[in-house]
Protein backbone atom coordinates (compact mmCIF):
# COMPACT_ATOMS: atom_id res chain seq x y z
CA UNK A 1 0.00 0.00 0.00
CA UNK A 2 1.23 3.61 -1.04
CA UNK A 3 1.76 5.41 1.70
CA UNK A 4 1.41 9.67 1.27
CA UNK A 5 3.45 10.94 4.15
CA UNK A 6 6.46 11.22 5.31
CA UNK A 7 6.40 12.83 8.70
CA UNK A 8 6.79 10.06 10.92
CA UNK A 9 5.81 12.18 14.04
CA UNK A 10 2.55 13.88 12.45
CA UNK A 11 -0.47 12.97 14.36
CA UNK A 12 -3.55 11.47 13.02
CA UNK A 13 -5.89 14.47 12.14
CA UNK A 14 -10.01 14.88 10.80
CA UNK A 15 -11.68 11.22 10.01
CA UNK A 16 -8.24 9.19 10.92
CA UNK A 17 -8.74 9.68 14.79
CA UNK A 18 -12.14 7.84 14.95
CA UNK A 19 -11.18 5.33 12.30
CA UNK A 20 -8.06 4.51 14.83
CA UNK A 21 -9.93 4.90 17.44
CA UNK A 22 -12.51 2.51 16.88
CA UNK A 23 -9.69 0.52 14.79
CA UNK A 24 -7.84 -0.36 18.46
CA UNK A 25 -11.33 -1.38 20.15
CA UNK A 26 -11.47 -4.30 17.17
CA UNK A 27 -8.59 -5.33 17.72
CA UNK A 28 -8.67 -4.97 21.12
CA UNK A 29 -11.80 -6.98 21.77
CA UNK A 30 -10.59 -10.06 19.55
CA UNK A 31 -8.35 -11.84 22.59
CA UNK A 32 -11.37 -11.80 24.83
CA UNK A 33 -13.96 -13.28 22.30
CA UNK A 34 -11.15 -15.83 21.41
CA UNK A 35 -10.53 -16.32 25.01
CA UNK A 36 -14.51 -16.64 25.67
CA UNK A 37 -15.28 -18.79 22.67
CA UNK A 38 -15.47 -22.98 22.62
CA UNK A 39 -15.46 -23.16 18.88
CA UNK A 40 -12.15 -25.61 17.77
CA UNK A 41 -9.51 -22.98 17.03
CA UNK A 42 -9.13 -23.80 13.25
CA UNK A 43 -13.36 -23.68 13.01
CA UNK A 44 -12.79 -20.31 14.45
CA UNK A 45 -10.46 -19.07 12.28
CA UNK A 46 -11.99 -20.64 8.94
CA UNK A 47 -14.98 -18.99 9.13
CA UNK A 48 -13.53 -15.65 10.29
CA UNK A 49 -11.31 -15.75 7.06
CA UNK A 50 -14.47 -17.36 5.02
CA UNK A 51 -16.58 -14.40 5.99
CA UNK A 52 -13.86 -11.78 5.47
CA UNK A 53 -13.31 -13.23 2.32
CA UNK A 54 -17.40 -12.95 1.27
CA UNK A 55 -17.89 -9.49 2.26
CA UNK A 56 -14.32 -8.06 -0.07
CA UNK A 57 -14.68 -10.29 -3.16
CA UNK A 58 -17.81 -8.44 -4.79
CA UNK A 59 -14.92 -5.37 -4.42
CA UNK A 60 -12.62 -7.39 -6.01
CA UNK A 61 -14.57 -9.11 -8.75
CA UNK A 62 -15.75 -5.28 -9.50
CA UNK A 63 -12.04 -4.32 -10.42
CA UNK A 64 -11.42 -7.50 -12.24
CA UNK A 65 -7.72 -7.74 -10.79
CA UNK A 66 -7.70 -11.56 -10.09
CA UNK A 67 -8.48 -12.38 -13.85
CA UNK A 68 -6.14 -10.56 -15.33
CA UNK A 69 -2.75 -13.19 -16.55
CA UNK A 70 -0.38 -10.39 -15.66
CA UNK A 71 -1.34 -10.85 -12.12
CA UNK A 72 -1.40 -14.68 -11.39
CA UNK A 73 2.54 -14.01 -9.73
CA UNK A 74 0.95 -11.13 -7.13
CA UNK A 75 -2.09 -13.60 -6.89
CA UNK A 76 -0.10 -16.70 -5.77
CA UNK A 77 2.02 -14.26 -3.35
CA UNK A 78 -1.20 -13.41 -1.66
CA UNK A 79 -2.24 -16.75 -1.91
CA UNK A 80 0.91 -17.73 0.22
CA UNK A 81 0.14 -14.63 2.37
CA UNK A 82 -3.05 -16.57 3.60
CA UNK A 83 -0.83 -19.52 4.80
CA UNK A 84 0.97 -17.64 6.81
CA UNK A 85 -1.86 -15.63 7.86
CA UNK A 86 -3.99 -19.01 8.95
CA UNK A 87 -0.26 -20.28 10.61
CA UNK A 88 -0.51 -17.03 12.93
CA UNK A 89 -4.01 -17.16 13.80
CA UNK A 90 -3.77 -20.81 14.70
CA UNK A 91 -0.52 -19.64 17.29
CA UNK A 92 -2.49 -16.88 18.63
CA UNK A 93 -5.80 -18.13 19.42
CA UNK A 94 -3.72 -20.69 20.75
CA UNK A 95 -2.07 -18.36 22.73
CA UNK A 96 -5.34 -16.90 23.76
CA UNK A 97 -6.64 -20.02 24.95
CA UNK A 98 -3.61 -21.69 27.08
CA UNK A 99 -2.43 -17.95 28.94
CA UNK A 100 -3.80 -14.58 29.57
CA UNK A 101 -5.17 -12.49 27.63
CA UNK A 102 -2.61 -9.72 28.56
CA UNK A 103 0.54 -11.55 28.55
CA UNK A 104 -0.30 -13.28 25.23
CA UNK A 105 -1.76 -10.41 23.05
CA UNK A 106 1.65 -8.74 24.81
CA UNK A 107 4.03 -10.88 23.27
CA UNK A 108 1.99 -10.75 19.97
CA UNK A 109 3.02 -7.03 19.55
CA UNK A 110 6.84 -8.28 19.28
CA UNK A 111 5.66 -8.40 15.69
CA UNK A 112 7.65 -5.25 14.02
CA UNK A 113 10.77 -6.60 15.71
CA UNK A 114 10.96 -9.95 13.92
CA UNK A 115 10.34 -8.22 11.04
CA UNK A 116 13.44 -6.04 11.43
CA UNK A 117 15.41 -8.98 12.40
CA UNK A 118 14.53 -10.62 8.52
CA UNK A 119 15.36 -7.28 7.12
CA UNK A 120 18.41 -7.73 9.33
CA UNK A 121 19.53 -10.45 7.81
CA UNK A 122 18.54 -8.79 3.91
CA UNK A 123 21.21 -6.06 4.96
CA UNK A 124 19.00 -3.53 6.19
CA UNK A 125 20.61 -0.68 8.92
CA UNK A 126 18.84 -0.90 12.41
CA UNK A 127 20.34 1.72 14.67
CA UNK A 128 21.90 1.91 18.02
CA UNK A 129 18.41 3.01 19.93
CA UNK A 130 16.60 0.53 18.00
CA UNK A 131 18.55 -2.02 19.18
CA UNK A 132 18.27 -0.64 23.25
CA UNK A 133 14.53 -0.77 22.54
CA UNK A 134 14.79 -4.34 21.14
CA UNK A 135 16.81 -5.81 24.22
CA UNK A 136 14.38 -3.76 26.59
CA UNK A 137 11.92 -5.14 24.57
CA UNK A 138 13.36 -9.12 25.09
CA UNK A 139 14.33 -8.48 28.71
CA UNK A 140 10.95 -8.12 29.41
CA UNK A 141 9.56 -11.05 27.18
CA UNK A 142 12.02 -13.05 29.47
CA UNK A 143 9.90 -11.33 32.57
CA UNK A 144 6.60 -12.38 31.10
CA UNK A 145 7.33 -15.91 30.37
CA UNK A 146 8.99 -16.49 33.38
CA UNK A 147 6.14 -15.16 35.59
CA UNK A 148 3.63 -17.46 33.44
CA UNK A 149 6.20 -20.57 34.07
CA UNK A 150 6.26 -20.15 37.69
CA UNK A 151 2.63 -19.82 37.72
CA UNK A 152 1.91 -22.78 35.60
CA UNK A 153 3.36 -24.58 32.46
CA UNK A 154 0.19 -24.52 30.36
CA UNK A 155 0.62 -20.56 30.79
CA UNK A 156 4.09 -20.96 29.40
CA UNK A 157 2.83 -22.59 26.31
CA UNK A 158 0.82 -20.29 25.51
CA UNK A 159 3.53 -17.69 26.20
CA UNK A 160 5.34 -19.74 23.44
CA UNK A 161 2.35 -19.79 21.10
CA UNK A 162 2.24 -15.79 21.46
CA UNK A 163 5.92 -15.44 20.55
CA UNK A 164 5.15 -17.51 17.73
CA UNK A 165 2.34 -15.70 16.13
CA UNK A 166 3.95 -12.45 16.25
CA UNK A 167 7.39 -14.21 14.23
CA UNK A 168 4.73 -15.61 11.44
CA UNK A 169 2.71 -11.94 11.65
CA UNK A 170 5.77 -9.98 10.43
CA UNK A 171 6.76 -13.06 7.90
CA UNK A 172 2.82 -12.89 6.85
CA UNK A 173 3.21 -9.07 6.25
CA UNK A 174 6.60 -8.71 5.00
CA UNK A 175 5.43 -11.27 2.29
CA UNK A 176 2.11 -8.99 1.62
CA UNK A 177 3.41 -5.97 1.83
CA UNK A 178 5.01 -5.92 -1.81
CA UNK A 179 2.00 -7.46 -3.32
CA UNK A 180 -0.12 -4.51 -1.94
CA UNK A 181 1.67 -2.37 -4.03
CA UNK A 182 0.47 -3.39 -6.96
CA UNK A 183 -2.72 -4.86 -5.85
CA UNK A 184 -5.90 -3.29 -4.61
CA UNK A 185 -6.50 -3.60 -0.82
CA UNK A 186 -9.64 -5.75 -1.79
CA UNK A 187 -8.09 -8.26 -4.08
CA UNK A 188 -5.36 -8.44 -1.75
CA UNK A 189 -7.39 -9.48 1.22
CA UNK A 190 -9.97 -11.51 -1.02
CA UNK A 191 -7.45 -14.23 -2.06
CA UNK A 192 -5.47 -14.20 1.44
CA UNK A 193 -8.57 -14.62 3.71
CA UNK A 194 -10.03 -17.56 1.16
CA UNK A 195 -5.99 -19.28 1.19
CA UNK A 196 -6.49 -18.91 4.93
CA UNK A 197 -9.80 -20.16 5.38
CA UNK A 198 -8.66 -23.00 2.84
CA UNK A 199 -5.88 -24.26 4.79
CA UNK A 200 -7.41 -23.66 7.94
CA UNK A 201 -10.57 -26.20 7.09
CA UNK A 202 -7.92 -28.28 5.91
CA UNK A 203 -6.72 -28.37 9.25
CA UNK A 204 -10.04 -28.93 10.79
CA UNK A 205 -11.09 -31.79 8.95
CA UNK A 206 -7.73 -33.32 9.38
CA UNK A 207 -8.26 -33.11 13.24
CA UNK A 208 -11.51 -33.74 13.24
CA UNK A 209 -12.59 -30.29 14.62
CA UNK A 210 -16.45 -30.00 14.35
CA UNK A 211 -17.34 -27.02 11.80
CA UNK A 212 -21.54 -26.72 12.23
CA UNK A 213 -24.01 -27.21 15.05
CA UNK A 214 -22.67 -24.48 17.91
CA UNK A 215 -25.06 -22.89 20.36
CA UNK A 216 -26.40 -19.30 19.09
CA UNK A 217 -24.45 -18.01 21.43
CA UNK A 218 -21.16 -19.14 20.01
CA UNK A 219 -22.09 -17.67 16.68
CA UNK A 220 -22.58 -14.38 18.36
CA UNK A 221 -18.66 -14.34 19.28
CA UNK A 222 -17.65 -15.32 15.81
CA UNK A 223 -19.52 -12.25 14.60
CA UNK A 224 -18.57 -10.12 16.76
CA UNK A 225 -14.95 -11.09 15.60
CA UNK A 226 -15.94 -10.66 12.46
CA UNK A 227 -17.08 -7.35 12.75
CA UNK A 228 -15.01 -5.96 15.36
CA UNK A 229 -11.18 -7.59 14.79
CA UNK A 230 -11.30 -7.66 11.01
CA UNK A 231 -13.36 -4.56 9.83
CA UNK A 232 -13.48 -2.57 12.27
CA UNK A 233 -9.95 -3.38 13.14
CA UNK A 234 -7.91 -4.50 10.55
CA UNK A 235 -9.82 -2.17 7.46
CA UNK A 236 -10.04 0.83 9.17
CA UNK A 237 -6.28 0.71 10.30
CA UNK A 238 -5.42 0.00 6.42
CA UNK A 239 -7.66 2.64 5.35
CA UNK A 240 -5.54 4.86 7.66
CA UNK A 241 -2.41 4.12 6.27
CA UNK A 242 -3.30 6.55 3.31
CA UNK A 243 -2.71 9.41 5.43
CA UNK A 244 -0.83 8.44 8.49
CA UNK A 245 2.53 7.43 8.76
CA UNK A 246 2.86 3.31 9.27
CA UNK A 247 5.33 4.47 12.56
CA UNK A 248 2.32 5.73 13.79
CA UNK A 249 -0.43 2.96 13.13
CA UNK A 250 2.23 0.68 14.54
CA UNK A 251 2.41 2.70 17.73
CA UNK A 252 -1.42 3.17 17.82
CA UNK A 253 -1.88 -0.81 17.34
CA UNK A 254 0.17 -1.42 20.68
CA UNK A 255 -2.82 0.08 22.53
CA UNK A 256 -4.61 -3.13 21.78
CA UNK A 257 -2.79 -4.48 24.69
CA UNK A 258 -4.11 -2.55 26.90
CA UNK A 259 -7.69 -2.53 25.71
CA UNK A 260 -7.87 -6.44 25.99
CA UNK A 261 -6.26 -6.51 29.29
CA UNK A 262 -8.92 -4.02 30.19
CA UNK A 263 -11.86 -6.13 28.33
CA UNK A 264 -10.54 -9.47 29.99
CA UNK A 265 -10.34 -8.41 33.42
CA UNK A 266 -14.27 -7.17 33.67
CA UNK A 267 -15.23 -9.90 31.18
CA UNK A 268 -13.63 -12.84 32.05
CA UNK A 269 -11.98 -11.72 34.82
CA UNK A 270 -8.46 -12.68 34.26
CA UNK A 271 -6.69 -9.95 36.10
CA UNK A 272 -2.73 -9.67 35.43
CA UNK A 273 -0.30 -10.78 38.20
CA UNK A 274 2.13 -8.02 39.33
CA UNK A 275 4.84 -9.87 37.92
CA UNK A 276 3.27 -9.45 34.42
CA UNK A 277 2.32 -5.72 34.46
CA UNK A 278 5.56 -4.35 34.71
CA UNK A 279 6.67 -6.73 32.10
CA UNK A 280 4.44 -5.59 29.10
CA UNK A 281 4.97 -2.21 29.87
CA UNK A 282 8.17 -2.90 29.43
CA UNK A 283 7.51 -4.70 26.10
CA UNK A 284 5.65 -2.23 24.85
CA UNK A 285 8.30 0.66 25.80
CA UNK A 286 10.53 -0.81 24.06
CA UNK A 287 8.68 -1.89 21.30
CA UNK A 288 7.77 1.67 20.91
CA UNK A 289 11.77 3.19 21.02
CA UNK A 290 12.46 0.36 18.32
CA UNK A 291 9.82 1.31 15.84
CA UNK A 292 10.19 5.07 15.86
CA UNK A 293 14.69 5.27 16.40
CA UNK A 294 14.56 2.71 13.82
CA UNK A 295 11.92 4.71 11.06
CA UNK A 296 13.29 8.25 12.09
CA UNK A 297 17.28 7.18 11.25
CA UNK A 298 16.04 5.05 8.06
CA UNK A 299 14.11 7.72 6.58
Amino acid sequence: MTVNTHDHTALPKGRDIPFLLAGILGIGSSGPLIAKSSMPIPTLIFWRNLGGALIMAPFAIKSGEMFERKNRRLIAISALAGIFLAAHFLAFFAAMRFTSVAAGTALAALQPIFAALYMKIRGARISSQSLGGMFLAFASLLLITGVDFSLSTRAFEGDLFGILCSALAAAYMIIGSGVQKSLATSTYTTVCFSSCAVTTLFVSLSTGSKLVHFPALQWIYLAGLIIGAQFFGHTLFNMSLKRVSPVVVSLVVFFEVPVAAIIAWFWLHQRPSAGTIPGIFGLLIGCAIFVLRNKSDND
